[in-house]
């Protein structure tokens, strides 16, 4: 999934709990927290009302999770999702054993949280264990649909603000994400056996599965990567009114997600599409432009100015 990470400090134990886990083959929750400094996309924004950060913290938390199972855990992956799922239904009745589960179980009481999304995130990373390649750009779109899109729902109805064509903006907006950290992550993927980039668009530009090996990018894999990249733009560019739509704190956050985003594609643009010697990272200062940037385009103040708690609308 488009990995986030939250913007304010989560090292050691999460809320204060037991940081422990008694699962053979289950990361601790400060082993777990500990990785958000290393992640690309914050998510807990320190403008955000610190009862929304928590949440959205504890939601981190539960993707992190998932995530390690089904990307980094030895042994039996399945069984360790088979558990997760398990643990998932007793932090719906409130008798959850992991540190993060337990805290994730707070923040589905207090939220409301549907069950659906977290099961989708459990299953992208089941899909994980057979799936390796992505025929056309319309399955890794689906791919998406499981590992990406479910966290910006939550964060939705953490924000109290989760309506139809909200959630339809959001997810343009995780789905560009995810994108962008696979386009990040070409030579990563490869080495853990993985190519996100769609067979037909390797086709289209005459480009091998062979090149995505080199230590120097080929012409061919250059234009395959504008075009990918282009793609992953449009998407944020589609889902960015959310941010205004929202206004406020949580638009500001929103806001904030979409530049990161479209700051890392610039900085794969301006090394020349070349993400197989090294993975591009924007600088600070580019960051702070498209941040203004996108802030003029879609931003919505809330009434009398300022930052304001944001939109809290009603539940889709």
């Amino acid at each position: 999934m488009a990995r986030v990470a939250p913007a304010t400090s989560c090292r050691g134990s999460p809320a204060g709990i037991p940081t422990g886990s008694a699962e053979p083959g289950v990361p601790t929750a400060s082993a777990v927290m500990e990785q958000a400094g290393r992640e690309n996309f914050p998510v807990a924004s320190r403008l955000l009302p610190r009862e929304d950060r928590e949440h959205l913290l504890a939601i981190y938390g539960f993707a992190r999770l998932v995530d390690d199972l089904g990307d980094e855990a030895p042994g039996d992956r399945g069984r360790l999702l088979d558990w997760l799922e398990a643990e998932l239904d007793r932090a719906y009745d409130g008798s959850a054993r992991h540190p993060l589960m337990v805290r994730l179980g707070r923040t589905i009481r207090a939220r409301a949280l549907p069950r659906e999304p977290f099961l989708r995130l459990i299953a992208a990373n089941r899909q994980d264990q057979t799936v390796s390649r992505y025929r056309t750009f319309s399955d890794l779109a689906a791919y998406c649909e499981l590992s990406a899109n479910p966290v910006g729902h939550l964060v939705l109805h953490v924000l109290r603000a989760a309506t139809p064509e909200r959630m339809r903006r959001s997810d343009d907006v995780c789905t560009g994400l995810q994108l962008t950290e696979h386009w990040q992550d070409v030579a990563e993927d490869l080495r853990r056996g993985r190519v996100y980039l769609p067979q037909e668009d390797l086709e289209r530009f005459a480009c091998s599965e062979e090149e995505l090996r080199a230590s120097r990018p080929s012409p061919a894999f250059r234009r395959l990567m504008a075009f990918e990249v282009a793609r992953a733009r449009g998407l944020l560019d589609r889902g960015a009114p959310l941010a205004g739509d929202l206004g406020g704190r949580a638009g500001f956050a929103v806001a904030g997600f979409v530049a990161g985003g479209r700051s890392a594609l610039d900085a794969i643009q301006r090394a020349g599409f070349d993400v197989l010697g090294r993975t591009p990272r924007p600088s600070l200062w580019n960051g702070v432009a498209v941040l203004v940037r996108t802030l003029t385009a879609s931003w919505r103040p809330c009434p009398g100015g300022g930052l304001g708690g944001g939109a809290r609308g009603g539940r889709g």
